[in-house]
């Protein structure tokens, strides 16, 4: 171990075990996020005065809708990340796909799979699908902030070799130092992204304009991934490894453009 290099803190993946139960951290991070993004959700929806006098929905909506997201990050997580970034592994150990709790959930999978949540559920119960959206990403930097968190406590996606004073030695990833980026990936797309959405839902109100806070969002996050992609492991195997890019660069450009457009879209909207 370097001189200085703080030891990565090892913890037992399982936090408890009810009998034959056994309820690990990752798990746990997850319905975190889940539980804290359902009641921020429940609170926005019944603020009026975020809505012009009128959300879209009681807050009991939110109690549905946490089901149907629930499915769409567990589903479309996994599989994003058996799709798009170890393929040839999954398609090689089929049985290993559904041990969630060894981590491996891919954010552009998951949120593919609560999009098409919202709209099969905004569909159903004929609710604004945009107004939906915007609530549901308003509360989603609470399900990144803890799935971070899970990354970390199981000592996976670490970052690149440093000597930072606060770089750690991760357990399999050899004798160097190296940034701690699920810590930054934890500020920036969980923290700092709920925060910067608050300041325009709660001081600009633009829950009036449906698909505002939707397009905060999806440009806020590929913007701070692609900061955090800085400082993540490099991954030379994969396809999109090329240069100064790395896979989550790719899989996060095209979420600027869509952002801006889909906030120049409800700026239009609210002017015609």
């Amino acid at each position: 171990m370097p001189l200085f290099a703080i030891p990565f803190p090892v913890m037992n993946p399982v936090a408890f075990a009810v009998g034959l139960v056994e309820v690990h951290w990752y798990g746990l991070a997850y319905m975190c996020g889940l539980l804290f993004g359902w009641l921020y959700a429940r609170s926005l929806l019944s603020n009026q005065m975020l809505w012009d006098g009128k959300s879209p929905a009681g807050p009991e909506i939110a109690d549905d809708l946490l089901l149907w997201t629930t499915l769409g990050v567990v589903l479309g997580g996994r599989l994003g990340y058996v799709i798009f970034y170890e393929p040839a592994y999954f398609f090689a150990n089929p049985m290993d796909i559904p041990k969630l709790w060894n981590g491996g959930m891919s954010f552009h999978g998951g949120l593919a799979g609560v999009c098409l949540a919202v709209f099969l559920f905004a569909r159903a119960k004929k609710v604004p699908m945009m107004s939906l959206a915007d609530v549901c990403c308003a509360a989603a930097p609470f399900g990144l902030f803890f799935g971070r968190l899970a990354n970390f406590v199981n000592g996976e996606l670490w970052g690149r070799a440093s000597d930072v004073p606060w770089a750690m030695v991760f357990p399999g990833a050899g004798p160097d130092s190296r940034h701690p980026s699920q810590l930054y990936e934890a500020a920036l797309e969980g923290l700092a992204l709920f925060l910067i959405i608050r300041y325009f839902t709660h001081v600009h109100k633009v829950l009036r304009l449906p698909g505002y806070a939707s397009g905060i969002f999806f440009a806020g996050y590929a913007l701070a991934r692609i900061t955090a992609e800085n400082f993540r492991m490099y991954d030379p195997e994969h396809a999109f490894s090329t240069g100064i890019l790395t896979p989550g660069i790719v899989y996060s450009v095209p979420m600027i453009a869509i952002g801006i457009y889909v906030i120049w879209r409800a700026k239009r909207r609210a002017a015609a």
